[in-house]
């Protein structure tokens, strides 16, 4: 005869890849934010676009970078 001993039930994982924490908020800038920029260096904000784009001024430049932007740091 064969033996009737039922199987293990399953571990719940805490760390579980499908159990993935929700994204952090992007962050919000305003006119006079001091940021750093992985191609351009250090700048300030001078503009803000509707949290769709933002104008900043690196030294002798302004650019218009679209948000979010994962090569910008708010400082």
């Amino acid at each position: 005869m064969m033996n009737t001993t039922r199987a293990a039930t399953r571990r719940f994982l805490p760390g579980s890849p499908f159990n993935a924490p929700p994204p952090p908020p992007p962050e919000v800038f305003v006119a006079q934010d001091v940021v750093t920029h992985d191609k351009y260096g250090l700048g300030r904000v001078i503009g803000v676009e509707d949290d769709i784009a933002l104008v900043i001024e690196f030294g002798s430049r302004q650019v218009r970078i679209m948000t979010p932007c994962a090569k910008l740091t708010k400082l």
